[in-house]
């Protein structure tokens, strides 16, 4: 019985529970969960019942059509009011899980194959960002995520904080997210989008609002001039590779919009959508041979001697 319960917790369940609309979708499966259990148990009471019945008597038999009948009558009568109060439970609980009028914040979410691009629009004279397969929201706030899909149907499912929803191409869709306390919440595509579909893992990231907000200001600047000199060599060579053509690093000539925006890739805690942590080594690995961690991605083996790798490797490690 441990063991079995051992599975309802965690930073992925959606019986873990950490946010509104992650607690109305818990009670709705616990809620269905208790009902089915309930008919269950009738179903076999009534059974063993029957079979441990005696015949009765031909006399009788009129007497049992007619109890039966009854019987039948009442099973369909439940059968209707428990589906009918089943569906309504479920509509209320998607209405409860939408999204908020009052959502003090919205972020653009879009799939692609196999990475999560993460939009932050600007407000003003304040500028928005880009960043890639993490999204950092202020706790107890209201957050709407707007779901893109840019190429196949992803999904998009933080089980401990939110519902699950579909991000289909040429479509926009909308989800409600909030986290009552902070904490790292995993989530993951839940749609089956290709080869790679299980390694397109997303990280939430809650935090206090003026931890947010530091954050935030920070992912605004254009990326950091690399002060050591591997880092300043790995600058020049990442601008003249064919890296510059699909990344993006803010303050440098490097405008690509094929790839994740890599100017403050150092600071999110994993890479390749949570495939590896971020650290030189995987970084290193990642920009060696990236087919062979990730079998059929969009990024192309780029021919590098040693010395190049490791000043590369040296200046993403610098994006902080």
């Amino acid at each position: 019985m441990i063991a079995v319960a051992s599975g309802c917790s965690g930073n992925q369940s959606a019986l873990d529970p950490h946010g509104a609309p992650a607690i109305h979708v818990a009670h709705l499966i616990i809620g269905i969960v208790v009902v089915c259990t309930v008919i269950w148990i009738l179903v076999m009471v009534v059974l063993g019942l029957a079979l441990l019945r005696r015949r009765r008597p031909a006399a009788q038999d009129a007497n049992s059509e007619e109890r039966l009948t009854t019987a039948v009558s009442a099973a369909v009568a439940a059968t209707v009011v428990i589906i009918a109060g089943l569906t309504i439970a479920s509509f209320y609980t998607t209405r409860s899980i939408g999204v908020s009028k009052s959502a003090a914040l919205t972020i653009t979410v879009r799939g692609q194959q196999w990475w999560w691009q993460v939009f932050y629009a600007g407000s003003g004279a304040t500028s928005g960002f880009q960043t890639a397969n993490e999204i950092h929201i202020p706790v107890r706030t209201d957050v709407q995520i707007r779901l893109e899909g840019a190429d196949v149907i992803h999904s998009f499912w933080v089980p401990s904080l939110a519902g699950k929803q579909d991000l289909i191409p040429g479509r926009s869709n909308s989800l409600l997210l909030r986290a009552e306390k902070p904490g790292v919440y995993r989530g993951q595509c839940a749609e089956f989008c290709g080869l790679q579909h299980s390694h397109m893992a997303i990280l939430v990231i809650a935090e206090a609002p003026a931890d947010y907000e530091r954050w935030a200001a920070s992912q605004r600047e254009d990326a950091m001039v690399p002060a050591d000199m591997d880092a300043a060599a790995g600058q020049v060579a990442f601008l003249a590779k064919p890296c510059a053509a699909c990344h993006t690093v803010r303050g440098t000539a490097a405008n690509g919009t094929s790839g994740p925006d890599l100017t403050h890739i150092s600071a999110r805690q994993t890479i390749g959508a949570g495939l590896l942590e971020t650290t030189r080594g995987s970084l290193a690995a990642w920009i060696a041979d990236p087919q062979t961690l990730k079998p059929g991605n969009n990024m192309p083996m780029v021919p590098l001697t040693s010395v190049e790798l490791q000043n590369i490797s040296a200046y993403m490690e610098s994006l902080k």
